[in-house]
């Protein structure tokens, strides 16, 4: 079977291909995590049961489990482009609940522990919702399954322990939601699902005393030691946790178009030029701005022109660090509209600039709020 036939597989028992396509299809864009990060996440895991191949000296069933935990750290590293990829630890425990036999009925004990390491491709979704950013991906990687469990058959006529450890192969799909803390920035909460497989056969030392002789026949009383062998292992995990990212890249801002000055009779003394978020580059529309305003400087009467830049409140950094970017983001704001303005013909004497920061919004809003028309530059003729 080809990897890509795997793959399919899995992901259609897991419920991921119809997701995954509408996903696609939406046509939504990256969320752009970029650079080194880590996470962690913990929850509930659930086993499906397990067949228990028949051998011959130990009866054949299946192995049913109680709900249990699991916990996940992952290192990653996100390329800015929506692609991620991380390698993770991973940890599974389930208690034994019943041993489903038509041999005989039974009492059990014990539990699996599994636990592995793999690696992962994830891709973030941006679906034009701030708050909440889907994402989904594959891994593979090796894992182990640890069993201490017991099985018991009524008056001593058979008793079982299991034991050891069997390492296999391992996939798994990933679906999950991630929630951006506000006020901690690069830090967002997670909330995912997982379904994981260890093939199989996985076996595991066992040693049993009893009368069962195997191939649903009796013998006399006696001891029995052998593997005790299992297919594959199939797990679905529901998860909540965290992800911090050392070097934090904002989603790009959405396409905002620039009111253009409103016609008149005369020329205007007063010129807006607008920018995208943490950005002092003129666009092809701003530097039609300049250009009116440095025709317009001659036809009315000029003694200096004031250039002026702008921020709006929001910043990678919070606090006075942010304030401080703000304030140097203006002022190169304000000196590439002078250096537009001179290339336009203006003479550079007739020209200050100075930067303002986060001061004299246009739209009031509250602290560390994205506005388009408070990111600018305002040109005053004296």
């Amino acid at each position: 079977m080809t990897h890509r036939s795997v793959v399919r597989t899995w992901l259609t028992r897991a419920g991921f291909t119809a997701g995954v396509s509408m996903l696609v299809m939406g046509a939504a864009t990256a969320q752009p995590v970029k650079g080194l990060y880590v996470a962690g996440e913990g929850g509930a895991s659930f086993n499906q049961d397990q067949t228990v191949r028949l051998s011959p000296v130990f009866p054949s069933g299946r192995d049913h489990y109680q709900a249990g935990v699991t916990g996940i750290g992952s290192l990653g590293y996100g390329l800015g482009n929506g692609f991620r990829v991380e390698v993770e630890g991973n940890y599974r425990n389930n208690r034994l609940q019943q041993f489903r036999s038509s041999t005989f009925p039974s009492s059990v004990g014990g539990r699996q522990q599994g636990y592995g390491v793999m690696a992962n491709a994830l891709f973030d979704m941006d679906i034009g919702k701030s708050w909440v950013f889907p994402y989904f991906g594959a891994g593979i990687g090796y894992g182990w399954q640890a069993m201490n469990a017991y099985v018991h058959a009524p008056n001593g006529a058979f008793d079982q322990h299991v034991g050891g450890t069997a390492g296999n192969f391992a996939y798994q799909g990933i679906f999950g939601l991630s929630f951006p803390v506000p006020w901690v920035v690069g830090l967002s909460a997670t909330a995912e699902y997982r379904f994981y497989t260890l093939m199989g056969p996985n076996g595991h030392h066992a040693t049993a005393t009893g009368i069962y002789g195997g191939w649903d026949k009796t013998k006399e009383f006696g001891v029995s030691s052998g593997n005790r062998d299992t297919r594959t292992d199939f797990n679905h995990s529901l998860m909540l946790g965290l992800r911090y990212e050392f070097n934090p890249a904002p989603p790009p801002p959405k396409p905002v178009e620039a009111p253009m000055p409103i016609p008149g009779p005369a020329p205007t003394r007063t010129y807006l030029v607008f920018f995208d978020w943490d950005s002092a580059t003129l666009s092809a529309r701003a530097k039609a701005v300049v250009a009116a305003a440095a025709r317009n400087s001659t036809s009315v009467q000029v003694t200096h022109i004031e250039v002026s830049g702008y921020t709006d409140s929001s910043a990678a950094h919070p606090g006075r660090r942010g304030e401080a970017y703000n304030m140097a983001l203006s002022q190169r704001r304000a000196s590439a509209v002078k250096e537009e303005l001179v290339r336009d013909g203006v003479a550079a004497g007739m020209i200050a600039t100075q930067g303002f920061g986060e001061s004299h919004p246009l739209v009031v809003t509250a602290a560390n709020t994205r506005e388009p028309q408070n990111r600018r530059v305002e040109i005053d003729f004296k």
